[in-house]
């Protein structure tokens, strides 16, 4: 039996879920639902439902993958999504998912339904590696580096500002902190100083430039803690030289296992499409949640408060027979 999906939201993030979608023989699309006129999306799939219409599909989809930014879709479309439907979101707002959580705790309690929050890479996938590592080598520190590649949900924070047309957000890593900690050196050095921003934005003809650059940089939870520039550019050079989006990173675990044996963990991405990656999370944590679902689980949870066995499309025998 098929799970049921939909997809909330048809930027990159809701093309990658659509494209995941087609390599997962168990997962069904029933619609994509946006808030643009649906005649004016081509998808892969076709079906491009208005998203004033998704009430109307309560008992009909099992689970809504939700792809809008974190700056303000995903505070706003969570929780009254998450009141009709179980949902995967990819919030990615760090300082603000404690807060998130527990508002759809209440409301999925009273819904009976379940919503994975923060899903995708980092945070994720990323944070999965960090409690692993951590429960493994108590004794050490963890290093998280992103990029060098395109954040969605700090070029979509961009887009946002008034004045904006598109924009282009690269996570650039320190190479030479990464470099040091691979070599084992203990460094209490925060996030930050491990990163800077580089912004591509482009802007309309009489916006205010001087004033949109400010706004960015002291845009909080985003770029106001990070050595930020930004470059203004026309719409045919974003196209041109910006139109892939590549990202990737690093979790780095510094632990010691007795005073004279140190050790290093390692977990890498390389990733050609961010967004196509993400996607591919989003809709193995979709199968989690209905097998949850199934079981009576109800509430926020994270990839974290789930056994990895329930992200695949295979049974308990099958799995341990191919990877123990």
């Amino acid at each position: 039996m098929s799970i049921k999906v939909g997809i909330v939201g048809y930027g990159n993030l809701g093309k990658g879920v659509e494209t995941a979608v087609l390599k997962n023989k168990d997962i069904k699309l029933i619609g994509i639902f946006s808030r643009r006129e649906p005649k004016d999306i081509q998808s892969i799939f076709g079906k491009v439902l208005p998203y004033s219409t998704i009430e109307d599909y309560i008992g009909k989809i099992d689970v809504m993958i939700l792809c809008g930014g974190s700056a303000t879709d995903i505070l706003i479309q969570g929780p009254y999504i998450a009141s009709m439907f179980n949902t995967v979101d990819a919030f990615d707002t760090h300082a603000k998912i404690s807060d998130y959580m527990q508002t759809l705790e209440n409301i999925c309690k009273e819904s009976n339904t379940l919503s994975m929050v923060s899903t995708g890479w980092d945070p994720g996938l990323f944070s999965y590696v960090r409690v692993l590592s951590d429960a493994i080598l108590p004794d050490g520190m963890s290093h998280t580096f992103w990029g060098k590649g395109v954040s969605q949900g700090h070029s979509d924070a961009i887009r946002r500002i008034e004045g904006v047309v598109d924009a282009r957000q690269y996570t650039v890593p320190n190479e030479e902190v990464k470099t040091k900690i691979r070599n084992g050196e203990q460094l209490n050095i925060s996030t930050y100083d491990k990163h800077s921003r580089l912004c591509y934005v482009v802007v309309e003809d009489n916006a205010d430039k001087l004033l949109i650059e400010k706004e960015i940089k002291e845009m909080p939870n985003y770029f106001s803690d990070y050595e930020t520039t930004v470059k203004f550019v026309d719409l045919e050079t974003l196209r041109k030289k910006h139109n892939k989006l590549p990202h990737g990173g690093n979790v780095i675990r510094l632990g010691k296992t007795s005073e004279d044996n140190k050790d290093v963990v390692e977990f890498s991405l390389k990733l050609d499409s961010n967004p196509e990656f993400t996607g591919s999370v989003m809709v193995a944590c979709a199968r989690a949640v209905y097998r949850l679902s199934k079981e009576n689980k109800k509430g926020s949870i994270t990839m974290m408060d789930v056994p990895l066995t329930y992200f695949i499309d295979k049974d308990r025998k099958e799995i341990i027979k191919e990877y123990m």
